[in-house]
């Protein structure tokens, strides 16, 4: 198993030239930092390790003003060694260092006590009695404690004897398989181009791989590997790797972008987080308070929202909104730390609810509802928990907060942080239970049961409506159907609703749109005799239709009062309208359409004459009469003449 060894601790107290005197190794590489005898950033050591591995080690630096490339270097550790020199004790940096490593998770580690030549026997006792006191109730309380001299070698073997017995009994990753690689440098290198190294925190890549930098989506492609300095096929969690990119320059990259396969990381501008103010902090956090923002390798500027206070006293906790300055790309669990701009120093820290969070808004009526469900998926996600559920229930809980578009696979593995496996074993679960739907296969799209209902409740909310105003139309357009509900939704999801509600018998097909499965075109009992009157005026003119103008005057009806009933006759298909204002019975429609087709019969063309002489009518019916049958496809325009389409 691939591990990777953080050191923290005081600027010079000696990390550096420890790391050295364990792997020989010098991980101060900048003039700068040869000259003024501080590292300044992040350096990279290893040591080999039974059966072939390499453990690898992160040196960062101790000074204050460099706690951000810190942060940035313990992304991905998994143990950790606190500096301290025994000349000095516990200092300032030490304190912080240490929080930082319990805020970003960190459970493992120990001590290594530098300098011990440099003191008497009874300094160093009492040393040590005091770095005893101060681990007190910190994750590193109770860990071994070694004093050490990289000057003289003093203890050095003993240090590196436990450091690798640590790396082989620490307990195996879990969690997200998701490529991941924070990027902590970025360099050209003569004959290869652009090359970024990082710790890869999740997942693996292998040489070739088709790659891309988050956020951004700037795509990419791993020309060659490299891990400790030998080039290799694959790199694996926990391992510390260097990777040639194709096709971009050292401009295009940063330290805090992210490398990852395409489509798997989504960038955001708010996570919801579970947030811990230290007891040390000097303040509370106040409501929409600025902070230095720390995730993986990435800094930016966040703001801190709070739902149920106006701010958060040291020691204590509570689900809260980060809203960032640029776009964010995170997993569910991961770690980060905020710093407070004056004095600059780390304040709280926090775990990653959701990075993809809903949209929270106090006056909604399931807002208490979604922000109680958000709470509790730290504790579904909890080891315990999981090993007797699978699972299941952080599944079913990130899938309903997904709201009413759902969510895809590689969403739901940044929401759970789950394995691509046992996410998709869940998934089919809750499918199998009903409770699940996916909405498509190709593109594994996935949406909650509830959610998927809630759907077509509001798309017969939106039939009711437009049945109510139109209570003489048949039957609804799919686009004014799904006007509302469906605006922001994907196509083929309104398309899988609308079939849904049609399968379970509440929607009906009718024409070319669809009805409620209730509704019935009904008149009222004017409009029943006005319907009647106006059917029998055009049914008893024959072929010559009456002015509807006078029709309509004699009956004292407005043309408004009018136009529902006529559109009804005419979608019941016994009227036709022939153009505004001039209306045939069906009967009569038939009789022309039928002289029409004799006419043709004996002759290759018609035109206006051909037409009077047919029906008699005047030319203002004749005209309206062919530019009719050309709309319908009986005849087709050539000139001034019309000729048979059936022919």
């Amino acid at each position: 198993m691939a591990l990777i060894l953080g050191t923290a601790g005081h600027i010079d107290h000696g990390k550096t030239s420890l790391v050295r005197a364990l792997t020989g190794i010098d991980c101060d590489r900048l003039e700068e930092e040869k000259r003024r005898g501080i590292t300044i950033e992040l350096g990279f050591a290893w040591v080999p390790m039974p059966g072939g591995e390499r453990l690898g080690i992160v040196d960062v630096p101790g000074h204050e003003r460099f706690v951000k490339n810190m942060v940035a270097g313990a992304a991905g550790v998994d143990f950790v060694m606190l500096v301290i020199a025994a000349d000095e004790g516990v200092m300032p940096q030490t304190r912080e260092h240490l929080e930082i490593c319990s805020l970003l998770g960190i459970r493992h580690g120990f001590v290594a006590l530098t300098k011990v030549d440099m003191v008497d026997a009874d300094w160093l006792e009492l040393v040590q009695e005091d770095v005893r006191a101060f681990l007190q109730g910190t994750f590193l309380e109770g860990a071994p404690i070694f004093p050490v001299s990289s000057s003289t070698g003093q203890g050095i073997p003993a240090l590196r004897e436990h450091i690798l017995a640590c790396a082989s009994s620490l307990p195996p990753r879990h969690g997200s398989d998701i490529f991941r690689l924070p990027v902590d440098r970025v360099f050209t290198l003569k004959g290869h181009g652009t090359v970024i190294t990082g710790t890869v925190i999740s997942g693996a890549v292998s040489e070739g791989d088709e790659l891309c930098f988050m956020p951004g989506a700037l795509p990419t492609r791993a020309r060659s590997l490299q891990r400790h300095g030998s080039g290799v096929e694959m790199v694996r969690a926990g391992e510390r790797c260097a990777v040639n990119v194709q096709g971009l320059e050292v401009t295009d990259i940063h330290r805090g972008n992210t490398l990852c396969r395409p489509d798997t990381l989504f960038p955001s501008r708010r996570w919801l987080v579970r947030l811990q103010c230290l007891e040390s902090a000097p303040r509370p956090l106040r409501q929409r308070t600025e902070v230095h923002f720390h995730h993986a390798t990435q800094e930016c500027a966040a703001r801190v929202v709070f739902f149920d206070r106006d701010r958060l006293a040291p020691g204590d906790s509570c689900l809260a909104e980060l809203r960032f300055s640029t776009d964010m790309v995170g997993v569910f669990g991961d770690h980060c730390v905020l710093r407070a701009y004056s004095p600059l120093r780390t304040v709280a820290g926090g775990t990653i609810v959701s990075p993809l969070p809903p949209l929270l808004r106090r006056k909604d009526p399931d807002f208490q509802n979604k922000l109680d469900l958000l709470a509790r998926l730290p504790q579904l996600a909890a080891p315990d928990y999981v090993t007797a559920h699978s699972g299941l229930d952080l599944t079913r809980a990130a899938l309903n907060l997904s709201g009413s578009a759902g969510a895809s696979h590689s969403q739901m593995q940044v929401l759970t942080g789950q394995s691509a496996a046992a996410l998709q074993k869940q998934l089919v679960q809750l499918s199998s239970q009903g409770e699940a739907i996916c909405w498509h296969k190709e593109g594994r799209m996935w949406i909650a049961s509830l959610q998927f209902e809630a759907l077509i409740r509001a798309c017969l909310a939106r039939a009711t409506t437009l049945h109510a105003k139109n209570p003489l139309k048949p039957s609804l357009p799919s686009g004014a159907l799904c006007a509302g509900w469906g605006d922001k939704l994907p196509q083929r999801l309104v398309a899988r609703v609308l079939d849904a509600a049609q399968k379970q018998g509440l929607l009906v097909a009718e024409g070319d749109g669809l009805r409620l499965a209730s509704h019935k075109v009904t008149l009222a009992s004017d409009q029943e005799g006005l319907s009647r009157k106006l059917l029998e005026a055009h049914t008893s003119a024959g072929l010559t239709p009456p002015n509807l103008k006078d029709v309509l005057e004699e009956l004292g009806v407005s043309s408004k009062e009018a136009a529902p009933v006529l559109r009804l006759l005419c979608e019941q298909k016994k009227l036709v309208r022939v153009r505004d204002g001039l209306y045939y019975s069906s009967e009569a429609v038939d009789e022309i359409l039928e002289k029409v087709r004799l006419w043709f019969s004996d002759h290759e063309d018609l035109d206006v004459g051909g037409l009077k002489e047919i029906l008699g009518l005047s030319r203002k019916y004749l005209i309206a009469l062919l530019e009719f049958m050309d709309r319908e496809k009986i005849t087709v325009r050539v000139g001034d003449t019309r000729q048979y389409r059936g022919r």
